[in-house]
């Protein structure tokens, strides 16, 4: 749980920035990657990532500028990219010109339980790993190359003049 508006920014802004490489590395071919039949595709999940922002935010009261939670999904990744920047930065500025410190301490109904607007953040950021993880899996399955999130991926090792790591 988050209990001071700068610590979240700190955090969003460091992991909003992996989202935006790997939003960035995708094709508009690679939306329709998916595991199997009855799973999402890469677009969609993309998508999904996305429109939880303004989705979950609403559900605290804040108003975001960008897609709404059940804007129809893109079949562009450059629009996805848009969307994600967009919001992104609307949710930082909205909830730093509209709440305090304090404000993280208030309680909104999130889908029948009553939580603190720092659980929420906290668990908006968790979303936002997750889906993000299961999305780099899709990515080598479309045969794109992953960047690096939290250090280099195993493309990038060889531009940087270094074996890939044994497994």
């Amino acid at each position: 749980m988050f209990h001071t508006i700068e610590e979240f920014t700190k955090t969003w802004s460091q992991h909003s920035d992996g989202t935006k490489k790997i939003l960035a590395a995708l094709t508009d071919q690679s939306l329709s990657q998916r595991v199997g039949p009855e799973d999402r595709t890469l677009g969609r999940m993309a998508w999904h990532l996305i429109t939880s922002i303004p989705e979950m935010m609403a559900r605290t009261g804040l108003k975001l500028n960008g897609p709404a939670a059940e804007s129809p999904l893109s079949n562009f990744f450059c629009e996805l990219k848009t969307a994600y920047d967009i919001l992104s930065k609307s949710m930082l500025e909205q909830i730093g010109r509209n709440w305090k410190d304090s404000s993280l301490q208030i309680e909104d109904d999130m889908y029948g339980f009553k939580w603190k607007r720092g659980l929420t953040l906290r668990i908006l950021v968790d979303h936002e790993i997750h889906h993000r993880g299961q999305m780099t899996v899709l990515m080598r399955q479309a045969g794109l190359k992953v960047p690096g999130v939290y250090g280099p991926s195993r493309d990038e090792w060889a531009g940087m003049g270094m074996p890939t790591p044994e497994v």
